[in-house]
């Protein structure tokens, strides 16, 4: 039997063009839906399916406003068991406010539900892709971490994660309790099924309001960085364009003569 948290981030699902508020201070998401971030939606599937495997209890949380209560319900659509939102109502935090925050929660959900032995978090988030906040709570709990994982495998209280690395994989042993912060890859995640929605949504969610300390940063502004320009080149039309064509493959290494 294990016991699993999975940390996840609610982020703007920005298919489209990123625009800024007026003040450059965030992403203007009026005409934006929002998601799990990508990496944490895999760390979702990844605890489902320790718990498939192993038996026990998982639980998601997060830190938000609270309409995250979506991206929670999604999760447990999913599979997880149960979910805890950390209130906030003031933009988005820091990554060292965060940790602290999520560190403090961690310690009380344990003494209510019991010490938990894989924590989950994305590799990094899809809007700011700081990769600091699964470190930083690891090292707030004084628990080993290995980030970047690609495959995780749970035996006897030991975990072996593989991380992908030029030519081949770094394998890591680590006791349990761990932190583990995963990469899109590691898993397909599942759609939550329709029965997995109508339950999710009669779970109650407990609110927290986590104080927010000093950050140690100050963002000063956004900047959207500059697209790169696209171009084409018309090489002529029909038959006289063959040559050509031909030059360039040789060029690219397209084309042995």
């Amino acid at each position: 039997m294990m016991n699993v948290l999975v940390c996840i981030k609610r982020v703007p699902a920005t298919g489209a063009k990123i625009v800024l508020t007026t003040d450059e201070q965030a992403i203007e998401t009026r005409r934006l839906g929002f998601t799990i971030s990508p990496h944490e939606e895999c760390g979702v599937e990844e605890a489902v399916r320790l718990i498939e495997k192993h038996g026990g209890t998982s639980t998601v949380l997060t830190l938000g406003p609270e309409a995250a209560t979506e991206q929670l319900r999604y999760a447990m659509a999913q599979g997880i068991d149960r979910a805890v939102l950390l209130e906030t109502d003031d933009g988005d935090w820091g990554p060292i406010a965060t940790a602290k925050a999520i560190v403090k929660a961690i310690q009380a959900q344990q003494d209510e539900v019991g010490a938990f032995d894989v924590l989950l978090f994305g590799n990094e988030s899809a809007d700011n892709g700081g990769y600091q906040v699964g470190i930083r709570v690891a090292h707030g709990l004084d628990l080993p971490c290995v980030s970047g994982i690609k495959a995780l495998d749970i035996n006897n209280g030991t975990a072996i994660a593989r991380r992908e690395a030029d030519g081949g994989w770094e394998i890591f042993e680590v006791s349990l309790p761990a932190v583990f912060t995963v990469k899109e890859g590691i898993n397909l995640p599942r759609y939550p099924s329709l029965p997995g929605r109508l339950k999710a949504k009669k779970k109650e969610i407990p609110h927290l309001g986590p104080e927010r300390t000093e950050d140690g940063l100050r963002k000063i502004r956004l900047k959207v960085p500059k697209e790169q320009a696209a171009g084409a080149e018309i090489l002529g039309e029909g038959p006289q364009a063959a040559p050509k064509i031909v030059e360039i493959l040789k060029k690219v290494g397209g084309l042995e003569l």
